[in-house]
């Protein structure tokens, strides 16, 4: 817990607070960082549970706002010591068009550089993505790899084109006027389930310790890049999510796929050709599109300690407790349900 004897002086901002992660990311940081004077949270859409933090030490300052235009950016990062940079669209399903999600994660992006160049914030933090690794276009896995691991990407797709190009402009923006940058931040568990709602305690927690750390070592992490991870288990896509929906009452009906991978391939792309010809009149947004077939098909697991050797990351919560929370989670959606 935060140390109240210490002075607080900082000022942070936490861009998409309000997301699922940036949620989470805020009540760390009111957790763990004892020097926090004012903690601003920007987003789009804000949540009524922030009322809830508004009574304790910390000055909680609610910024509804789009990181799409530049000056509601900059009137928020002025001041700031530190900016995460969660806010972001992530669409693999082509609910969104490709214009927007570029608008919204590589111009929002540069807005919030830009912000911080212009306005003095020197350390900025960025919510990146699995999809800037991969997965490729010849389908290899990506096996128990480091941040370093050499793994040829093609980026077609608009979501990890979008979030690859915020990425390069993330890390070539690093020491401009003094600007320090933490760069891919991502959690990375077995068969990528990026996009459900697994518990990211662990993802959090290492944002703040990223945060708080590049202060104090920016020689060393500005510019960096660095998987997030913790002791989650090796397991196929399957059996990964067995682990929290089998408590939950489901079974999976074969352990061998029922559908054979060609026909796959060519429902997914009788997808993309529905949903491009059906576009200018109606919102096709399938669940099986060619890239959501090659992440599903696709093992991400890796094996690194860079983040430990850093600045000193360990995961706040274990495996069988994130597990734990995640079931609970399920459980409660699924009771809220009926």
């Amino acid at each position: 817990m935060a140390d109240s004897t210490e002075v607080r002086e900082l000022v942070y901002l936490v861009t998409g607070g309000c997301g699922f992660l940036g949620e989470h990311v805020v009540r760390m940081l009111l957790q763990r960082e004892p020097r926090l004077l004012e903690l601003r949270v920007f987003d789009l859409h804000l949540g009524a549970w922030l009322e809830e933090l508004k009574t304790g030490p910390v000055q909680v300052t609610a910024i509804q706002g789009d990181v799409t235009q530049a000056h509601e950016v900059a009137a928020a990062v002025a001041g700031a010591h530190v900016v995460i940079h969660t806010a972001g669209l992530v669409d693999v399903f082509g609910r969104a068009s490709p214009e927007t999600i570029y608008e919204v994660n590589v111009q929002g992006t540069k807005n919030v550089i830009e912000a911080c160049v212009q306005t003095g914030t020197r350390f900025l933090v960025y919510t990146s993505s699995m999809e800037v690794v991969g997965p490729n276009i010849k389908g290899h896995h990506f096996y128990r790899g480091n941040e370093d691991t050499p793994y040829e990407a093609v980026h077609r797709h608009p979501y990890p084109c979008s979030k690859a190009q915020a990425e390069r402009l993330v890390l070539e923006a690093n020491g401009r006027k003094g600007l320090r940058l933490g760069g891919r931040l991502f959690r990375t568990i077995p068969a990528s389930v990026e996009h459900g709602r697994v518990y990211v305690g662990n993802v959090a927690w290492m944002h703040v310790l990223v945060a708080r750390e590049l202060q104090q070592r920016a020689a060393l992490m500005g510019g960096q890049v660095y998987f997030c991870y913790d002791q989650s288990p090796y397991k196929s896509y399957e059996d990964f999510n067995m682990e929290f929906l089998g408590p939950c009452g489901l079974r999976l009906v074969e352990t061998r796929p029922l559908v054979p991978y060609w026909l796959l391939m060519l429902l997914a792309a009788l997808n993309a050709l529905l949903q491009w010809l059906l576009r200018p009149l109606l919102l096709y947004a399938p669940l099986l599109n060619p890239y959501t077939l090659a992440v599903a098909n696709t093992a991400f697991t890796v094996n690194t300690d860079k983040a430990r050797r850093h600045f000193g990351y360990e995961p706040l919560f274990s495996w069988e407790d994130s597990r734990t929370r995640t079931i609970r989670w399920v459980q409660a959606m699924e009771g809220s349900a009926r």
